[in-house]
């Protein structure tokens, strides 16, 4: 797996992969970011891909190839590699990336290419645009809708919100506020920051300031350990509540104790040893963590290469109804058509079924809310 995060040729990840692959084989084409602000998201991305190949190396008789690039946590890079991916290696399927204006950049090209297209990150896409496009990630109405509800039971009144200045932080605030509304629980600030910023000490301060019941995370990743070590700093005594982009190990890491306590929605994968035997997903949650171990020499403790894994499951599921030659347009759009009609796929997060003009595919069984104690995500009633 060394080697596939420090390549920089998706050709050698390819050879490393499925050595001996010929023409009439499947092509996924990743992009994630292996480096930058984003690389704690891409690097198990990576390494999910990876152990979804393992786990179904053929569908239908034919061998999976798989060509990884590193976006560099840039958007600009993802669309690059998404047109070097479609146009130079003739990819089947395009996936990723470690966020949400990357994600997009790689759906543009999708469309433009008419190459079908699995996010792995929440992303907002008018139905025009989103023809070729869907995302295994849970859409950010489901799990913030957990999150307000858990508030409510909580006795929230008033919630200070910190997020991202980008399109994530976006779809966090705007999913509190459609959410909030109704719950009778009023967002008294709006701070943002950007990824690479290295301290939120002034806007941590203005919330404080303000004295909510509460405050609502809109990061992901390592970045989005920053409010929380700050809030700590302040003294802030209130409950803190994150959602799905910060279940990563990094977080927990960089977070350390000022984190501990906090209430999270994710999906179900996080926690598929406490979750009961008749739970859709738990059988195939577990099969993912020991592919994973056994690909990786390493266990699994983010929800991030379980996106990827479950990118993969639609892709295959897909690919081996569609019909027609790999690498050709007319296979595309049988893949295009046949990842928009899957039906109870059954995935690590969730069970995915996907129609034309929806971008998600997943409902409630793709969420639980987890509770972050002593550094382990434990089950939250």
């Amino acid at each position: 797996m060394n080697r596939l995060v420090r390549r920089v040729s998706g050709a050698a990840v390819a050879l490393a992969l499925t050595a001996g692959a010929s023409a009439a084989d499947l092509k996924v084409g990743l992009s994630v970011s292996l480096s930058g602000p984003n690389s704690s998201l891409g690097i198990p991305y990576a390494k999910g891909m990876q152990a979804a190949v393992a786990y179904r190396p053929e569908i239908n008789g034919r061998k999976v190839q798989l060509i990884v690039l590193d976006d560099g946590s840039d958007p600009t890079n993802a669309g690059r590699n998404a047109r070097k991916l479609v146009e130079e290696e003739k990819v089947d399927v395009l996936m990723g990336s470690s966020g949400v204006p990357a994600t997009i950049a790689i759906s543009q090209v999708g469309r433009e290419s008419k190459t079908p297209m699995i996010g792995l990150s929440p992303i907002s896409l008018a139905p025009a645009e989103s023809d070729w496009t869907v995302t295994v990630a849970q859409p950010p109405q489901l799990m913030i809708d957990a999150v307000v509800q858990r508030m409510k039971r909580d006795g929230i009144k008033t919630v200070g919100y910190i997020g991202f200045t980008d399109a994530w932080g976006d779809l966090v605030y705007n999913s509190l506020m459609k959410a909030t509304e109704p719950a009778g629980i009023k967002v008294v600030t709006n701070e943002r920051y950007a990824r690479a910023d290295q301290s939120v000490t002034g806007q941590v301060l203005k919330i404080v300031a303000a004295h909510p019941d509460a405050v609502m995370t809109g990061g992901s990743g390592t970045p989005g350990a920053l409010p929380y070590l700050a809030l700590a700093e302040r003294g802030f005594k209130g409950n803190v509540y994150g959602q799905h982009g910060l279940i990563n190990p990094d977080f927990v890491r960089v977070a350390g104790a000022s984190a501990n306590g906090s209430l999270m929605p994710t999906g179900p994968v996080i926690v598929a040893e406490q979750l009961p035997n008749d739970y859709p997903t738990k059988k195939i949650a577990l099969e993912f963590r020991n592919t994973f171990q056994k690909v990786n020499g390493a266990p699994t403790t983010d929800a991030f290469s379980a996106y990827s894994f479950d990118g993969y499951m639609v892709f295959a599921d897909a690919a081996a109804r569609a019909k027609g030659e790999p690498g050709t347009p007319a296979f595309r759009q049988a893949l295009r058509d046949a990842i928009f009609s899957s039906k109870e796929v059954v995935g690590t997060h969730g069970v995915y079924n996907f129609k034309p003009g929806d971008l998600y595919g997943v409902d409630e069984r793709a969420r639980v809310i987890v509770k972050l104690d002593g550094g382990q995500w434990k089950l939250a009633p």
